[in-house]
């Protein structure tokens, strides 16, 4: 088995840790505060977006925080409504301000919406927007091997990463497969499974036990095995420290096959098909 690395190195230059630092849905006061807390536990890496309603908070949080700026990556999204060419710029405009920052350091698109067919300009938008300095590292979320073909084929600017749905019950074998040939970073929202999280699975069960670990440090250890970057959310601080303590331990082959195998056909949380469902 190939160790991994302590970072994911981008396409662009960049690197990114091995675990992000979901912040849907926290918001207000109490989001601040949990953010915070995640930042002083030790991410580098904030996941928002303009739907998430939450920019303020986040930029707010880096700044209490008293994490040195060059040192947290934040990522925002893109929403549906803004596609259109100028609207996705005006939209990067807007998030920089309410984050407080001079440069976001990833944006992405949130869903492809293909129905409208825009995605491709707000693409574009992405890459002039890096071009001029706005934004440092351009990737897309919830995108399929045909929408990723379309943008790279219509700009010649391969994204730098995919943020998809992946957990156990939906591990994404073939975009994950997609994104290694093309040198595309794999993003997991929703890393655990929400409600459907396999914490009582055998599989993972027995790994946690063998391990001295919970069942969550086991999923997102095989995140991390498969190549994976997780973006786990918790407002506890103590499940904070849990969800980003996963180097400590190194599951075997066989070990990452069974959690592997955990996946289904339906598995996805909700009706998230990127081909079907949008969102404005």
């Amino acid at each position: 088995m190939t160790t991994p690395s302590s970072t994911h190195h981008l396409s662009d230059g960049t690197d990114a840790p091995l675990v992000g630092f979901g912040t849907y849905p926290l918001r207000g006061e109490e989001g601040i505060a949990a953010m915070v807390s995640a930042l002083e536990g030790g991410y580098r890496w904030l996941d928002t977006a303009v739907n998430y309603e939450n920019e303020v908070e986040v930029g707010e949080a880096l700044r209490r925080s008293g994490v040195p700026r060059e040192e947290v990556r934040v990522a925002t999204k893109i929403p549906g409504r803004f596609h259109a060419h100028d609207l996705a710029l005006q939209s990067l405009r807007d998030s920089a301000q309410r984050l407080g920052l001079e440069q976001i350091d990833v944006a992405l698109i949130h869903w492809p919406n293909p129905s409208r067919g825009l995605y491709p300009q707000a693409w574009a938008a992405l890459v002039e927007a890096q071009r001029e300095g706005l934004v440092r590292t351009i990737g897309v979320s919830n995108f399929t091997e045909e929408h990723l073909a379309r943008v790279v084929d219509e700009t010649g600017v391969t994204p730098a990463l995919n943020q998809l749905e992946l957990h156990p019950r939906f591990p994404q074998e073939r975009m994950r497969a997609v994104h290694e040939r093309l040198g595309i970073l794999t993003q997991a929202w929703s890393p655990l499974g929400k409600r459907e999280a396999p914490f009582e699975e055998e599989a993972v069960a027995r790994a946690a036990a063998t391990h001295d670990v919970t069942p969550g440090q086991v999923v997102l250890r095989w995140h991390v095995q498969i190549g994976s970057m997780p973006l786990p959310k918790s407002a506890t601080p103590s499940r904070q420290r849990e969800n980003l303590d996963v180097t400590g331990f190194e599951l075997t082959d066989d070990e990452v096959a069974a959690v592997s195998a955990l996946g289904r056909q339906d598995g996805r949380l909700f009706g998230g098909d990127p081909d079907t469902h949008e969102e404005m």
